[in-house]
């Protein structure tokens, strides 16, 4: 088994089954090794002195697949840029990688125009310039890797997310992805008969390891979408005829939220992988469309530290792929006990038992941020490689992701969870999307407050909350939010995925309406106005708390 995508891809040549395709056309397995090959000449006349980065910034569309190999034939580095980042952000994320070249489309030029991003304009490639043409030539021989390409070759550097603080640029070889290549295509049963269809941004890991490597690997067939979209994910499918598919934040909550159709079912999809998606939301996709999905942990830093457990409770993210993977308490390095959980699923000794995900050999195979040697000191601590995700071990062995580090509310001494809060509340079924946070109580400790996004013209009224909340008997009295932001459109990072560091920094003083627990009892609520929230304020200044507002 080759340990390189360069490898990979040239496994490829003389495949003429179908490797790629639009709704335009479609490529061979051969074809696109022969395009991709193209490109890496290209990229090979062009190579100057330092890091050998290319930045690419573009839709799902074929040049991003046919960079990709090209990249790593020639022994370059995809740089994936985000192109739902904007302005200083843009320009400093771009910047911190030095890029030597720039591939993108006139969309992408107008994004970036006006920024310095430590790339003269003389230095990018527009694909639907005409003269692009003229620049990517097709060799007469035989596709070749440059001999210097070695499974530690840097093919990838990844911007996280961004959804707890700054993005940072994650490394990845072509060793590591070849190798997740290989793990994928077994864990998710991907075969050449396949067709997995890419609608999460190619710029994100989810899309590149969970999809396109497995499907290299696998010499499954690949279909492109230029961007995710609810209503054209079905007539999607069915054109493809996609049996596979990869999903990350709300994708799933935006294609339930479409009319229900009595030939929903009628399409080819077996299964998906992803993450968020709510158990409800799991049962409600495999009812409507018959394809199961597979929720899962993992992270562009560190994938493949849990394999998948059909067989055990669906909120679990399945068992640790090794004896080194556990939870631990991050002051004593002790391994946490067995959850005790009551018989909604709530941990009774959170204290104890909730702990971070930790691979006690992953700091080996950690390949670092780009640049940024406080991440990677955060992330390898006393030899150990630490997620900065929280979970849970029950007394099965099943494991349970609790949150990030923020996401555990002290309310009145207790701890709540934001995770927890956040899967009851997209129970409901007007409720696309809900992100939970604290914020600060003007005497004393947190609150909890959610952000909720809704179909465009719902009232909060009209989700008469009280009522939906009063009859969640797993809640409990403290996870209720105190503050409810209403929105059609929350703000997100490229994936998909909430900004919640974003949203707790705002608190109730977003310019979206945001409705106040009233009363006690049983929980209503009523519209702040900006008299409330300048009462609010004066509150935290009497208390001398002030501070604690962002």
């Amino acid at each position: 088994m080759h340990q390189t995508i360069a490898g990979l891809l040239l496994d490829r040549v003389g495949d003429f089954r179908t490797g790629l395709r639009t709704r335009e056309r479609t490529w061979t397995w051969d074809e696109v090794v022969r395009e991709s090959a193209a490109r890496a000449d290209l990229l090979r006349s062009l190579r100057t002195d330092g890091p050998f980065h290319i930045g690419v910034l573009l839709d799902n569309v074929p040049e991003y697949v046919f960079w990709l190999g090209g990249a790593a034939l020639a022994g370059a580095t995809v740089v994936g840029i985000n192109s739902t980042r904007r302005g200083e952000y843009l320009e400093a994320e771009v910047r911190h990688t030095d890029c030597q070249l720039v591939i993108t489309d006139r969309a992408g030029l107008a994004l970036l125009d006006g920024l310095d991003i430590g790339v003269d304009r003389s230095r990018f490639l527009l694909v639907d310039d005409p003269a692009y043409a003229d620049q990517v030539v097709a060799a007469d021989r035989e596709p070749l890797a440059d001999p210097s390409v070695t499974p530690q070759t840097q093919m990838l550097l990844l911007f996280t997310s961004g959804t707890t603080g700054a993005s940072k640029a994650v490394r990845c070889s072509q060793g590591r992805l070849a190798g997740l290549g290989t793990a994928n295509a077994a864990k998710f049963d991907i075969d050449r008969d396949d067709v997995s269809y890419c609608c999460m941004p190619l710029f994100h890991g989810n899309a590149l390891m969970a999809l396109w490597a497995p499907s290299l690997l696998a010499g499954a067939c690949v279909a492109l979408t230029p961007k995710f979209s609810a209503s054209g994910f079905l007539p999607d499918v069915r054109l493809h005829g996609a049996t596979y598919f990869t999903y990350v934040g709300k994708a799933i909550s935006y294609v339930l939220a479409l009319p229900e159709r009595p030939d929903d079912g009628d399409n080819p999809l077996t299964h998906g992988f992803g993450t968020e998606a709510s158990p409800e939301d799991q049962a409600e996709f495999k009812r409507r469309f018959g394809a199961k999905l597979y929720e899962g942990y993992g992270s562009s830093e560190g994938a493949g530290m849990i394999r998948l457990a059909p067989e055990g409770p669906v909120t679990a993210l399945g068992r640790p792929a090794h004896d080194d993977v556990c939870i631990v308490d991050p002051e004593t390095r002790q391994v946490c006990p067995p959850a005790r959980q009551d018989r909604h699923g709530r941990v009774l000794n959170a204290e104890e038992a909730i702990g971070e995900l930790v691979n006690k050999a992953g700091a080996a195979t950690f390949e670092g941020y780009y640049k940024n040697p406080a991440a990677d000191a955060e992330r390898v601590r006393h030899g150990w490689y630490w997620t900065g995700d929280l979970g849970y071990v029950d007394e099965d062995g099943y494991i349970y992701f609790a949150g990030r580090s923020g996401d555990w509310i002290r309310v009145d001494g207790e701890n709540v969870s934001a995770l927890h809060a956040e899967r009851v509340l997209r129970r409901h079924p007007a409720i696309l999307a809900a992100g939970v946070f604290a914020v600060p109580d003007p005497r004393s400790g947190d609150q909890v407050m959610a952000a909720v996004e809704v179909p465009d013209g719902t009232s909060f009224s009209g989700l008469d909350l009280p009522a939906f909340l009063a009859a969640q008997e797993d809640l409990g009295t403290k996870g209720a939010p105190r503050f409810v932001r209403i929105s059609p459109s929350l703000p997100t990072t490229g994936s998909g995925k909430l900004r919640k560091k974003e949203m707790q920094a705002e608190g109730w003083r977003t310019g979206d309406p945001v409705y106040r627990w009233a009363g006690r009892g049983r929980p209503s609520y009523e519209l702040m106005t900006d008299d409330d929230k300048t009462a609010l304020r004066e509150e935290f200044a009497a208390a001398g708390r002030l501070r604690f507002l962002p």
